[in-house]
C-alpha cells in the first residue's frame, strides 16, 4: 500500500458498497413479514421460524466464507472482485424474488421464501466479509483505520435511511430495481478502490486462528457484550414508544431517523477525537454516553415524545463509536498479530458471526424476559411498564457496564496498542 493519506475519493470508492449492503437489512426485517402476511396470508409465527432458520444458517457459514475469502485474497484481488460480482448478482436477484414470488400456494410459497432467504443472506455475507477484509488489509495508523471503517459504516447508515423511505415512496418493484442499480454502482466503485496488499505466498489461515490470539478473544468479548447491549433497545424501542411514552405513531419515523442520522453525523467528530485520545478511549466514551442517556430515559413517561427525541439523538451519537471504532480496533489486532494480508477473512468471518449472534441473543434475552415478568404489548399497567423500562433502559446499561469494564481493563488501563 502506498503511504499517501486515505482521501475522500478512496473512502467513497471503497465505502460505497456499505450503502446497498445496509439497504437490504431493513426491508427484510421490517417489510418482508408484513408483505407476506398481508399479500399472501402467511402466519407471522410461521414466517418468523423461516426467517430465524435462514439467519442461523447464515451466521454458521460466515467463518467458512471467511476462509474462502482468504484463499481468494492469496490468489489475487481480482478473484475477490469476481466473487463480489457474482454475490452482488445473487443478492439483487434473491431480494427481488423474495418480494415477487412465482408461487402463491402456502407450502410452495414458504419453500420459495426459505430458498430465497438462504440465497440472499449467503450472498450478503460473502460481500460483507470480502468487503470488510479488504478494508482491514489497507492498514494504516489508528486514524486511518477508523477513517476507512467510518466511510463504510457512514454510507451504510445512508443505506438504512434510504431503505426506510424508498418502499413507501416508490413501491417494492422500484425499490428492488434501485437496490440492483446501487449494487452495480457500488461494485464498479469497489473495482476502483485502493487495492490492499495480500501476501500471495502465504497459506490461507486456519479457521480457528483468530482464537489463538489473546487480544482477539478479549476484543470479541467486549464486542459481544456491547453488541447485545445495543441490540436490546433496538428490539424494544417501538414497545417503549407506544406503551411507555404513548407517542403519536407519526413520530416513530422521526425517532428512528434522528437516531441513525445522529450516528452518521457524529462520525467525523469521533474521528477527530480518535486523533487525540485513541480508539479504545473513544469507544469507552461512547459506552459511557449511552449508559447516561438510557438512565435518563428511565425518567420519561406518557407524553414525553420530544425529550425522547433527544434520547434518540444522543444515543445515536454514542452509536457512532459502535459503528466506526470496533472494526478499526480489529484491524489493528490483525496487523499486530502478524496476520495482515493472509487472515482477514477468518477474523471477519467470526466477527460477523458474533454480530448476528448479538441480534439473536438480544431477542432471546429481552422478549422472554418481558413475557416472564408480565409485560405484553398494549399492557399499560404500572407494573408492566416498570418491566418494560427495566428491559429497555436498565438491562442495556448493565450489559454496557460489563463491556466498558472489560474494555477498560484489557485496552485502556493496560495501554494495549489499538
Amino acid at each position: 500500500m502506498t503511504s499517501r493519506a486515505f482521501s475522500w475519493r478512496d473512502g467513497l470508492a471503497y465505502g460505497l458498497l456499505g450503502l446497498p449492503l445496509a439497504f437490504v437489512a431493513l426491508p427484510l426485517y421490517v417489510i418482508l413479514p408484513n408483505h407476506y402476511a398481508r399479500e399472501f396470508g402467511v402466519p407471522l409465527a410461521t414466517l418468523g421460524l423461516v426467517l430465524l432458520g435462514a439467519r442461523v444458517l447464515d451466521a454458521v457459514i460466515d467463518p467458512l466464507i471467511g476462509r474462502l475469502t482468504d484463499r481468494l485474497f492469496s490468489h489475487s484481488t481480482r478473484a475477490v472482485l469476481a466473487l463480489g460480482a457474482m454475490a452482488a448478482a445473487a443478492l439483487a436477484a434473491g431480494f427481488a424474488l423474495l418480494f415477487f414470488p412465482p408461487a402463491r400456494e402456502p407450502q410452495a410459497l414458504l419453500l420459495w421464501a426459505s430458498l430465497m432467504l438462504v440465497l440472499t443472506y449467503t450472498a450478503y455475507s460473502v460481500l460483507s466479509v470480502a468487503h470488510q477484509s479488504w478494508g482491514a488489509m489497507l492498514g494504516g495508523d489508528e486514524l486511518q483505520r477508523s477513517r476507512i471503517v467510518s466511510w463504510r459504516e457512514g454510507l451504510g447508515l445512508a443505506g438504512v435511511l434510504t431503505a426506510s423511505v424508498l418502499p413507501a415512496l416508490l413501491g417494492l418493484g422500484a425499490t428492488a430495481l434501485a437496490f440492483a442499480a446501487l449494487l452495480v454502482l457500488a461494485w464498479l466503485a469497489w473495482t476502483q478502490a485502493r487495492p490492499p496488499v495480500p501476501q500471495p505466498d502465504a497459506l490461507p489461515a486456519s479457521l480457528w486462528l483468530p482464537f489463538s490470539r489473546p487480544r482477539f478473544r478479549r476484543l470479541l468479548a467486549v464486542f459481544i457484550l456491547n453488541g447485545i447491549a445495543s441490540a436490546v433497545p433496538a428490539t424494544l424501542v417501538l414497545f417503549f414508544v407506544q406503551d411507555r411514552l404513548q407517542a403519536p405513531r407519526q413520530m416513530e419515523p422521526a425517532f428512528l431517523g434522528s437516531y441513525f442520522l445522529s450516528a452518521a453525523l457524529s462520525m467525523p467528530l469521533w474521528l477527530r477525537a480518535v486523533r487525540r485520545f485513541g480508539l479504545a478511549r473513544c469507544w469507552l466514551a461512547g459506552m459511557v454516553l449511552a449508559m447516561a442517556v438510557f438512565i435518563w430515559a428511565t425518567r420519561l413517561g406518557t407524553g414525553d415524545a420530544w425529550p425522547f427525541l433527544m434520547v434518540c439523538v444522543l444515543s445515536g451519537l454514542a452509536l457512532g463509536t459502535d459503528l466506526a471504532l470496533p472494526g478499526a480496533l480489529l484491524a489493528g489486532v490483525i496487523a499486530d498479530a502478524g496476520d495482515r494480508g493472509q487472515a482477514e477473512g477468518a477474523y471477519f468471518g467470526w466477527w460477523n458471526f458474533a454480530t448476528k449472534l448479538n441480534l439473536a441473543l438480544a431477542a432471546g434475552l429481552a422478549l422472554p424476559l418481558l413475557g416472564l415478568l408480565g409485560y405484553t404489548p398494549g399492557n399499560r399497567s404500572e407494573s408492566a411498564l416498570q418491566v418494560l423500562v427495566l428491559a429497555y433502559c436498565l438491562l442495556p446499561c448493565a450489559l454496557k457496564l460489563l463491556a466498558a469494564g472489560t474494555l477498560y481493563m484489557t485496552h485502556v488501563r493496560t495501554g494495549a496498542p489499538s
